[in-house]
């Protein structure tokens, strides 16, 4: 149970870490312009040396997000928690049939 409060943690800083560095980076394109090609030739990999770093640190946090995502998603299925909509439909249903009739 340790194991998965790491996890989330993890799961956290990782998440705050890809939006600062995504935030970051420059853009290189002209906006929606940039989607179908009007922006110009950008090319995902290859920055110059200062950006590359960047970018590998993103792949590399957008790679960690992902496992961590997958991993606490088995860890609270084998955990056997409960979602909210579990939850709500354990409400007897002569408890809410004598709320209805009153």
């Amino acid at each position: 149970m340790i194991l998965y409060y790491i996890i989330v943690t993890l799961h956290f800083i990782v998440c705050a870490a890809l939006i600062v560095i995504v935030l970051l980076q420059a853009g290189k394109s002209g906006g929606m312009a940039g989607i179908f090609g009007g922006g110009g030739s950008d090319q995902i990999f290859s920055a110059p040396s200062g950006m590359a770093f960047i970018k590998k640190l993103t792949v590399g946090c957008a790679i960690v997000f992902m496992v961590t995502s997958l991993t606490l998603t088995l860890m609270s299925s084998r955990l056997s928690m409960k979602s909210v909509i579990d939850q709500v439909s354990n409400i007897p249903i002569a408890a809410t049939q004598q709320a209805a009739g009153e």
